[in-house]
């Protein structure tokens, strides 16, 4: 039987040689993840552009769609943002790991590893550990949420799958390819600190945390700072500042009055889509809802 975790086994190519690889590709699930919705947003995406900026990263999936050469992504999420990271750097090991956890799966190793982050030595593990043990909870735990409570500690019970795959080494290994081969920044911390280099010519994807449709629509998120309605206000003087500076700018969101209300501006335009939502809290809310794409007046397919 091949070894997939052996190191030797695994060679980042040059950045001369660096192919679109369809193997580079969301290796966690994502509550408000956008592989549906990706062939609705390519058509919105601009004719051209500079640098790529994603500063809510999530599982990423509309970054590997598009692979671009030179990109910065973010998150607030610290044990998200480590994934990369250890992905980009550590893969092999990371993949041991998960192999490990694999192996031991069960109700009870869920919970002992769900706790870890209870305990004062937690700050204390490896950053590979801490992105091993993140992606099993991931893979385990009930519907694939990420989900903290207001401590920052992973609290979503476990799933009960049988026989779950926790981390493919081919989508691994060709994530830290890309990761490595392209000029990819990562960062954490505030979206506003993370577009603050990009220029005139700069494509920014904004997908923030959903500003909920009615009061009790919204569910504890995935990080321990909330995005409320000042914070999108904020994103949306963000967006303002950067259309000033020739930067074209494209929004995900949901279709709360609120979000309307922002952007219904001479210098935007808003299009409802029809996104499909297999992972939710609430069972009854999965499926087709709908959604918002707001775009600034840039040059693309369907302007």
């Amino acid at each position: 039987m091949q070894d997939h975790t052996a190191p030797q086994q695994y060679q980042v190519p040059s950045r001369r040689a660096y192919k679109h690889n369809v193997l580079a590709q969301p290796f966690l699930k994502w509550a408000g993840g956008k592989r549906q919705l990706l062939p609705v947003i390519k058509e919105y995406l601009p004719q051209k552009f500079t640098q790529y900026y994603e500063p809510f990263i999530g599982a990423g999936a509309v970054l590997f769609s598009l692979q671009p050469k030179k990109s910065v992504i973010n998150d607030t999420n610290g044990e998200l943002i480590n994934c990369y990271q250890v992905i980009k750097d550590h893969p092999e090991k990371l993949l041991e790991l998960c192999q490990q956890h694999r192996e031991n799966n069960s109700k009870e190793y869920f919970y002992l590893l769900r706790e870890q982050d209870r305990k004062n030595d937690f700050k204390d593990r490896s950053p590979q550990e801490r992105a091993a043990r993140i992606i099993y909870l991931n893979k385990t735990c009930f519907n694939g949420l990420f989900r903290v409570n207001s401590s920052g500690q992973f609290n979503v019970p476990y799933g009960n799958y049988s026989n779950p795959v926790i981390a493919d080494p081919a989508v691994i290994r060709s994530v830290s390819a890309y990761l490595n081969q392209r000029n990819v920044r990562i960062l954490q911390g505030d979206f506003a600190k993370a577009v603050a280099t990009a220029r005139k010519g700069a494509f920014i994807y904004f997908d923030p945390p959903y500003h909920p449709i009615s009061d009790t629509s919204s569910f504890t998120g995935y990080s321990v700072n909330g995005f409320g309605e000042q914070e999108q206000i904020r994103l949306k003087e963000v967006c303002d500042k950067l259309t000033e500076r020739g930067c074209q700018v494209l929004i995900s969101n949901s279709s709360a009055s609120l979000i309307q209300k922002l952007y219904s501006d001479p210098n935007y335009k808003i299009v409802e889509v029809k996104a499909k939502r297999a992972i939710n809290a609430v069972a009854s809310r999965r499926g087709r809802i709908n959604e918002l794409l707001i775009h600034n007046r840039y040059d693309s397919k369907q302007i």
